[in-house]
């Protein structure tokens, strides 16, 4: 049989499963089986093609009223270069019905801007990006932007003066009408023609060809650590998209609004679920709450028909430069894997990671180095968390210390008594911590615990060199307690002494 894996020819022997095709499958992600078509009809999409004398420009529109009036003959004839320069260029004039803002927007290579001179709505103008800019087009509140180009985009460096857009039609697509599965069952036969997607990809937003552009670098250092474990879990899903949110909530700087065309990944950045990963199965207009991190080149499929409480195998471009964490040795060994040259504050020895500058990928990218900065290996202990009993400890947890965006965190060791350490990472102001897992026994030693809110002392973290059924890690009675993990390296806690600085690696 013929199958077409992810936009590859394979052949395989009649009677297969997925699991045959897919041996090293993530038995939690699902795939999408796309039967041949049977039934195929003609539909209208979301592009739109401009036909020029250098060539073709399709656009995939986020406005589609706007584009509605320039397929109008009148509005068509004229479409002439009007005037160009290494930004943009642009083509009118013709009248519309544009509100200008009378401020200037931001643009990227790509956006297709309905913009006026001189303020006028009458002497308006389509105009093309040709590289990221910042520009007052004349355009509204939104910054105008309809759509962007999606096939010709080297064509907007060729556009001469004299050319004109000779003719703008709605692009129809096949549709298919056949029957699309997602699976994860290793058993599921194949058929001969069918076509699988076993995983999404994205490239992230200021990482190209060109260089990089470390506009959008915080936005997009969230994105990827949504995406570090190469997994998306569908929490939520429309008709228009599908939404990660396993990181909200998390501030995340709004830094570049734009359309969200099919395709495009945005983070919420205000409003309900802050910090939840778009991705866009069909287009819609700019949002002041999303902010533009990446854009899926590779299995929109897959995305399209993903459910609620689907979870697909994921992959960013370029992967997540973080370091935090690992030994000096594998730090170095990355480093000079993806071309970064690197500075520690110490040569030798063994020793861990615990902070890198510049701290996002997109900067460090841009540089070309990193700075970072080590601890001894004995002065790091390694945990493990208890999410599934204590899930809103874990979560406090992780945030105070600095374990929800690296492996590494740290918090300050404040008291040392006999067989008790206590730690006060700061906590905010009304976050409550509600009793949860709390022993009913023995506590073993070296469990790791916080105070609840029913002690004075909420917030606390213990640990607890001896066993103990009366009294929990923070010295709290049982009730009191919230067990959250266990400390697997008892050892590097004897040097510890009283105001340092403790750093925690979690091993999952």
């Amino acid at each position: 049989m013929e199958i077409h894996l992810d936009g590859k020819r394979i052949s395989v022997p009649a009677g297969s499963l997925l699991g045959d095709l897919l041996p090293e499958r993530d038995e939690e992600c699902s795939v999408a089986v796309i039967r041949p078509a049977l039934v195929e009809d003609e539909a209208e999409s979301q592009e739109v093609r401009f036909t020029t004398p250098a060539g073709d420009l399709v656009v995939e529109v986020a406005k589609t009223a706007a584009v509605s009036s320039l397929l109008r003959p009148e509005v068509a004839e004229r479409l002439r270069l009007h005037w160009q320069d290494r930004y943009a260029a642009a083509f009118g004039q013709f009248e519309s019905d544009v509100r200008p803002a009378r401020r200037p927007g931001r643009y990227e290579r790509g956006d297709v801007i309905l913009g006026c001179g001189g303020y006028d709505p009458s002497r308006s103008y389509l105009i093309f990006a040709r590289m990221g800019h910042t520009a007052d087009y004349g355009a509204p509140e939104d910054g105008g932007v309809i759509g962007k180009v999606v096939t010709g985009r080297g064509l907007l460096d060729r556009l001469a003066d004299g050319d004109r857009i000779t003719g703008v039609e709605r692009v129809f697509r096949r549709v298919d009408r056949s029957n699309v599965i997602v699976t994860r069952d290793a058993n599921f036969p194949l058929e001969d023609g069918m076509q699988l997607v076993s995983y999404v990809e994205a490239e992230v937003q200021g990482s190209g060809k060109d260089g990089t552009d470390t506009g959008t670098a915080r936005s997009v250092e969230h994105f990827l650590l949504s995406v570090q474990g190469g997994r998306f879990r569908v929490a939520s899903s429309s008709s228009t998209y599908v939404a990660d949110t396993h990181l909200v909530p998390t501030r995340v700087p709004a830094e570049l609004s734009g359309p969200r065309l099919e395709g495009t990944v945005t983070v919420r950045t205000a409003g309900k679920s802050p910090g939840g990963v778009y991705i866009y199965t069909q287009g819609v207009s700019a949002s002041p709450a999303h902010t533009v991190v990446g854009r899926v080149i590779h299995g929109i499929e897959l995305v399209r028909f993903a459910g609620e409480g689907d979870l697909f195998a994921f992959r960013a471009e370029p992967e997540q430069f973080d370091l935090v964490g690992l030994s000096l040795a594998e730090a170095k060994a990355v480093a000079a894997r993806r071309g970064v040259s690197l500075a520690a504050d110490a040569a030798e020895g063994d020793r861990i990671v615990v902070a890198q500058t510049p701290a996002t990928t997109l900067e460090v990218l841009a540089g070309g180095e990193v700075r970072l900065e080590t601890v001894p290996a004995e002065n790091v202990v390694s945990i493990t968390l208890d999410e599934a009993a204590a899930p809103r400890s874990v979560t406090i947890f992780r945030e105070v210390t600095g374990l929800k965006h690296h492996s590494v965190g740290k918090m300050p060791l404040v008291f040392v008594f006999e067989d008790v350490f206590l730690f006060k990472p700061k906590i905010g102001k009304g976050v409550g911590i509600i009793p949860e897992n709390t022993p009913t026994g023995e506590v073993p030693a070296y469990t790791l615990a916080m105070t609840n809110d029913s002690r004075r002392g909420a917030g606390m973290v213990g640990i607890r060199t001896t066993p103990n059924a009366e009294f929990g890690p923070t010295s709290e009675p049982l009730t009191g307690t919230n067990v959250i993990g266990k400390v697997l390296d008892a050892g590097n806690l004897a040097g510890m002494r009283e105001g340092a600085t403790v750093y925690v690696k979690e091993v999952k």
